[in-house]
């Protein structure tokens, strides 16, 4: 476990590193006004954040799920190959089984990092910001509205997040499977990093609509006073407003994001374990051998 947490929080790092950026332009674009709109689409909206904010503007929020999603991968990589080894059998219902408790497990830190994470990329630039960082925005959602305040968007991330999950972890492993990752594979990495990127974006095309909701619940009254009662009401009032289209705002930037994101992730995950277990592996005194590699080092149900 101690290797699964380590390798967890470095995939994490680097997983929001890259991805950062493309999140912040998704959420602008999710709970803009269609009646205002500010940005016309992804692109513009990367454009505009740099020329107004420059290019911090895209990793404002940052430290929230920098926080976050290291213990979020730790989590979710142990909790999901111990309950595969749980449930005893390595077949595509268990690998679905296992990512689906994992997401689940994983939303009690997920929705309130999402929660500050949402606020400081929707806040104002400048003296006039409402809050100094992820502690200080849930510091003050707590003292306005108690636990279910932070906690604000818990039901529509648990139904986000239990079947993405499943999805991703089902996604990559029938996917190594068919590419053949093999030990001594000189294409091994190539292929890892295909499957985590397609995984990546099988699991955001799976659910996207419920993020949508879970974005806008948790940005309600930022700007004005709260319009939604729940989740039904927001998904009625989205719709009436909008239409169809609007439960896929913001796709565009979010699958750009997903597949370097996941990609980036499962890497550093594989070569985290591969260093790690071959220096736990190499007896004292031997010459240091190359690190393994291979999908025993990267597919979740060993970890």
């Amino acid at each position: 476990m101690a290797l699964d947490f380590l390798a967890g929080c470095a995939g994490g790092v680097a997983g929001v590193l890259v991805g950062h950026p493309f999140d912040t332009v998704k959420v602008r674009l999710q709970v803009q006004s269609m009646e205002k709109p500010q940005y016309r689409g992804t692109v513009h909206c990367f454009q505009a954040i740099i020329k107004q904010e420059g290019v911090l503007g895209l990793y404002r929020g940052l430290g929230s799920p920098l926080l976050g999603l290291t213990f979020i991968n730790a989590l979710v990589f142990g909790v999901q190959g111990n309950t595969l080894r749980a449930l005893g059998r390595d077949s595509p219902l268990n690998q679905f089984l296992a990512g689906a408790a994992a997401g689940a497990i994983q939303c009690v830190i997920c929705c309130p990092m999402e929660l500050a994470k949402t606020r400081l990329q929707l806040q104002e630039a400048g003296p006039a910001r409402a809050y100094r960082g992820p502690l200080d925005c849930l510091a003050q959602v707590y003292r306005r509205e108690g636990l279910r305040g932070v906690n604000r968007g818990m039901v529509s991330t648990l139904l986000r997040e239990t079947p993405s999950f499943g999805v991703y972890f089902l996604t990559y492993d029938t996917l190594t499977r068919a590419l053949g990752c093999e030990p001594g594979d000189r294409l091994l990495v190539p292929k890892l990093l295909l499957a985590g990127g397609t995984s990546g974006i099988a699991s955001w095309l799976s659910t996207y609509p419920l993020d949508v909701v879970k974005s806008r619940l948790q940005a309600d009254g930022l700007r004005g006073a709260p319009r939604y009662r729940g989740i039904l009401d927001c998904v009625r009032q989205s719709y009436r407003a909008e239409g169809c289209r609007v439960f896929t705002r913001g796709l565009a930037s979010t699958l750009l994001r997903a597949f370097p994101v996941n990609a980036a992730t499962f890497a550093t995950v594989t070569v985290v374990l591969s260093y790690a277990r071959g220096e736990e592996d190499r007896p004292e005194g031997d010459a240091v051998p190359a690190a393994p590699a291979g999908p025993a080092l990267a597919q979740p149900s060993s970890l």
